[in-house]
């Protein structure tokens, strides 16, 4: 019999392409989206689409749930409003989410639920696992909440997995997106003084490890999803204009960065060296284990 999963997030960058493999493996899908169903089925495929997830109140339920909504972070500049958007889109969602498949006459198997590296926030040049002590700021407290509120499906015996992402490239979209172009024009370089790292991976290898989260029983908690191999702001922009074949000559300084977007300026000048661990421990393979592997597939 078919397994059937409820996702949340599925016309995004990686949803509509967790959609299109889960769908290659058998997987029936339910995508949750306020787009119209013609839309969807054209990023996801052939998928049933719901607008509202209190069309699911007392459904009979799903094998599984992929969680994967939310604003983007680096959207708009992170004024009073923006954060508790950012906080509904998240969190208020994935508490209905959870509230609404207690309900159903049978729980999931797993829910495997979004987050993002940035639940450790600014850790400098420390090498981040998942027993890293994250750093108190807004980042993390948006994903520790977000992760919480999932969490809460442990005591209903669902199984939880916690995919904390990294930045995502990958053709078609994403954060390269803004990138891509002034690069093309020469007018790329760092950021600050680039020594920032960015927790980088690669759209297949996230869309992998999902699918290993849903597909291996023993999976449970959090993931560092990211690549083994984290890069710097500078070796990031080195290797994305060699890529390009164009010169990083233009770097932004700091204080021109925080200026323009205030506390957002952080989501640029700090990050994590954050590495798969426990991916890696468990056998999990990397397709796209280095950035220039990476970075030639995603601008091709």
């Amino acid at each position: 019999m078919k397994k059937r999963v409820l996702i949340t997030g599925g016309t995004g960058f990686i949803g509509n392409m967790l959609c299109r493999e889960m769908l290659k493996r058998g997987y029936e899908l339910t995508v949750l989206s306020r787009q119209s169903a013609d839309k969807v089925r054209s990023l996801c495929g052939q998928v049933e689409v719901i607008a509202d997830l209190e069309n699911l109140r007392s459904h009979p339920g799903f094998d599984a749930v992929i969680n994967l909504a939310g604003e983007g972070i680096a959207d708009k500049r992170w004024t009073d409003q923006r954060k508790q958007a950012l906080r509904n889109s998240r969190i208020g969602l994935t508490n209905t989410l959870t509230e609404i498949i207690t309900s159903w006459g049978q729980p999931p198997e797993a829910l495997i639920s979004g987050s993002a590296v940035g639940f450790y926030g600014d850790q400098g040049n420390t090498l981040v696992t998942e027993d890293t002590v994250p750093h108190d700021e807004f980042t993390h407290r948006l994903c520790r909440d977000w992760e919480d509120a999932a969490l809460k499906l442990r005591s209903h015996r669902v199984r939880v997995c916690l995919s904390r992402t990294g930045v995502v490239a990958g053709p078609g979209g994403g954060f390269l997106q803004r990138m891509i172009p002034p690069f093309k024009f020469g007018l790329g370089g760092r950021l600050g003084d680039g020594l920032q790292y960015m927790p980088w991976v690669h759209r297949d290898d996230v869309v992998a490890a999902l699918i290993w989260m849903l597909e291996t029983p023993e999976a449970s908690g959090a993931y560092n999803v990211v690549s083994p191999n984290p890069a710097t702001n500078r070796e990031f922009t080195c290797c994305l204009a060699g890529t390009l074949r164009r010169p990083a000559i233009f770097p932004v300084p700091a204080p021109v960065l925080r200026i323009a977007l205030g506390e957002m300026s952080r989501l640029l000048l700090t990050g994590q060296q954050a590495v798969p661990a426990r991916l890696t421990d468990s056998g999990f393979g990397f397709s796209y284990p280095t950035l220039e592997k990476a970075l030639a597939d995603a601008t091709s």
